[in-house]
């Protein structure tokens, strides 16, 4: 609940009283990703055949439906980087992801975000990142040249969800202590790692996506991030899948 609130818009009443997580907004599936977190597409603007309309109006065509040359088309546009037509096509997601997931995301600054706040919110829970088996990885090789393997110790695993259990308890105990405490929010949020989940709103035009796809949705972008990232191939394919297809066929390459 977010308490009584009253906002006058030409001196007409408008009175709020019920506000719930925003993970109810839209109506699409919540899809899970990682050990707590989520992808929700809220919202969308747009398919392939506005894509080609936008190339189009400069001839001042327009069709309503796809065909073999509209296909044909997308396939042009992307190969030789054509790229505008693409922003006229846009995705509203809900995320929830580890707030280092959430430091590369932010790094695709064309596009739109707007985050929780726990200098305003106080989660009743925490949610916190924790790997799975397969996850756990070594770094090979020297900084700007190097790999990751495996680490299909068990032992190893145990250590690191321990290590990690040890620390998310004492930052979770630590926070609702301060708050509890009468500290300001601002103030009790600087103890909890970039281990905790955070939640945002990404709206964000084709053109960027497929840039972040490019980058993101890669073998050399870091796993969970990557997780997300196919996720959200996946949700978009259904919209676009001439486009997807495009884009697959140019060997995956932001435009």
């Amino acid at each position: 609940m977010c308490g009584f609130e009253k906002f006058f818009l030409k001196k007409i009443p408008i009175t709020v009283t019920d506000c719930v997580s925003i993970t109810f907004m839209g109506h699409g599936t919540e899809i899970e990703v990682l050990n707590a977190g989520s992808v929700k597409l809220l919202d969308r603007f747009g398919s392939d055949v506005d894509i080609v309309n936008s190339a189009r109006v400069s001839f001042a065509s327009y069709q309503t439906e796809m065909d073999e040359k509209a296909s044909g088309l997308i396939n042009f546009l992307i190969k030789n980087k054509h790229a505008t037509p693409f922003e006229h096509v846009t995705f509203k997601f809900y995320i929830k992801c580890p707030i280092f997931v959430a430091r590369e995301w932010f790094r695709h600054r064309w596009s739109s975000f707007n985050e929780m706040s726990m200098r305003y919110y106080v989660p009743e829970k925490l949610d916190f990142f924790f790997p799975d088996i397969d996850a756990i990885r070594k770094q090979v090789g020297k900084p700007g040249h190097y790999t990751f393997e495996q680490i299909e110790d068990t032992a190893v695993y145990d250590f690191v969800t321990d290590s990690l259990e040890q620390v998310y308890q004492a930052a979770e105990s630590a926070y609702y202590d301060m708050i509890n405490a009468g500290i300001a929010k601002e103030i009790a949020r600087t103890v909890l790692p970039v281990g905790q989940y955070t939640e945002f709103i990404w709206t964000v035009n084709l053109r960027s996506l497929l840039n972040f796809l490019s980058l993101r949705n890669d073998e050399n972008a870091q796993k969970e991030i990557r997780q997300y990232a196919e996720v959200i191939e996946r949700l978009i394919t259904a919209y676009v899948p001439e486009t997807m297809l495009a884009f697959e066929n140019n060997n995956r390459e932001a435009i």
